[in-house]
Order: structure tokens, then sequence, then C-alpha cells
């Protein structure tokens, strides 16, 4: 399948775009390795910081603290949290609601 429809949408900031390539990304590692490519010109100056440790070792609260440090410079972020122990399928996306819902209305597009 061609995803380059969805790469522009999601280079122009359209955030359904970005849901629906990181549900592929997630369900299709071959798919996932031609959408990382192909997005991976215009990510600019971006970093990837992996956090890992022990549940209730303050994770969570670590990611907060640092997303709010980020967007008071102006910077943008986007959170992916992984849960590589999943049962399932060995590795799910999470979704940490609860901690991250405070940093939503600081979003500037």
């Amino acid at each position: 399948m061609d995803y380059s429809d969805l790469t522009s949408k999601l280079i122009d900031g359209n955030t359904r775009a970005a849901a629906r390539l990181i549900t592929t990304v997630e369900n299709d590692i071959e798919a996932a390795e031609k959408i990382i490519n192909s997005i991976y010109p215009y990510t600019g100056k971006a970093y990837i910081i992996g956090i890992t440790g022990a549940p209730g070792t303050g994770k969570s609260t670590f990611i907060s603290t640092l997303t709010k440090s980020y967007v008071d410079l102006g910077k943008k972020v986007g959170i992916i949290c992984v849960d590589p122990t999943s049962p399932l399928t060995g590795g799910a996306l999470l979704g940490d609601r609860i901690r991250m819902k405070q940093h939503f209305s600081l979003i500037h597009y």
C-alpha cells in the first residue's frame, strides 16, 4: 500500500493522519519501515528520548515534567508509550491519559 497521501497530511499537521499512521506502524512492521523512512527528512532536529524502568518508579511523572519543560521552551512534544510486555502482541502502545491530560491544553499549533 502507498502511504504517501497520509504522510503528506501528517507533514501538514493533520492529527488524524498521524493516528492512522501510528496504527499502521504498530500493526505492520514492513509498512512501518516505509513510513518512517518517508517522514524522516521532515523531522528537522527531532530527538528520541527513551525512558524505561520498573513499575512504580515514576516514569510517567518524569515524562510529564519533562514534557512541561519542553513546552515551556516553545518546543513541540510527541509522546508514544509502549508496553513491551504485552502478552498479546509483545509490545502495545499505551495512552497514559490521566497523567498526560494536563499537557493537551499546552499544545500550540
